[in-house]
């Protein structure tokens, strides 16, 4: 039980002239309504590629012999090596964020232990663009072996998983340069610069862990 404060009463009113917290009342750590708004938001998204996945296996139970000569013409070896770099950015986002967490928000020196936060997070988002670019090269590959969007029911699947997902990066790197901004333009970098960076790695990571869903399913599964 608290200590109860001490009272005023004055004209039948009484007022407590308690004005801090009482000796030894527990300190309660509420979590950052940003972080917690994300990461439901995060679960809405995971339902939404969970209805891409369904379309895709549900497309290609229905049309096993088109998948079988379509698939064929994927560029398996590119594909790994643009994976690659998406997973590595994940460690380089990271980074930034523990600069951050230290609240380092630039670097001290030039050795990568000194590194701030906008360093790594420019890292991660010259690794994301390189994916993107990755995608798009690709894609112009396939339409020139005749995969389009509208030519059949795996052109269809493959550019819509891969499309919306190419789109949640193209949104990450957006997020990592208002990140980045906000670092420069900030006065002095506190607590709620370090959350947007937080959060912005919980979008990146959840990115990440997608394309690897669909790497598997879409390279990888015969």
């Amino acid at each position: 039980m608290g200590i109860p404060s001490p009272v005023i009463v004055h004209n039948g009113t009484v007022t407590s002239t308690s004005l801090t917290r009482p000796v030894g009342a527990p300190i309660v750590n509420r979590p950052s309504p940003v972080a917690v708004g994300t990461i439901v938001w995060l679960g809405s998204e995971v339902m939404f590629f969970a209805g891409l996945f369904a379309i895709y296996f549900t497309l290609r139970s229905t049309s096993p012999e088109l998948w079988a000569l379509e698939s064929g013409k994927l560029n398996i070896t590119f594909s790994a090596i643009n994976t690659c770099v998406l997973v590595a950015s994940s460690f380089t986002c990271q980074m930034g964020v523990f600069a951050a967490e230290k609240m380092r928000p630039r670097r001290t020196s030039w050795a990568l232990k000194d590194w701030g936060m906008v360093e790594w997070f420019f890292v991660t988002y010259v690794m994301g663009a390189i994916f993107v670019i990755g995608q798009v090269f690709e894609y112009a590959t396939l339409v020139s072996e005749g995969v389009r969007l509208n030519s059949d029911a795996y052109g269809s699947a493959f550019y819509l998983t891969t499309g919306f997902h190419g789109l949640h990066v193209t949104g990450g790197l957006i997020a990592f340069l208002l990140v980045i901004g906000r670092a420069y333009a900030a006065k002095n970098f506190g607590h709620k610069e370090a959350t947007s960076a937080i959060v912005v790695s919980y979008y990146w990571h959840f990115v990440d862990v997608v394309w690897i869903g669909l790497f598997a399913v879409i390279y990888l599964l015969k």
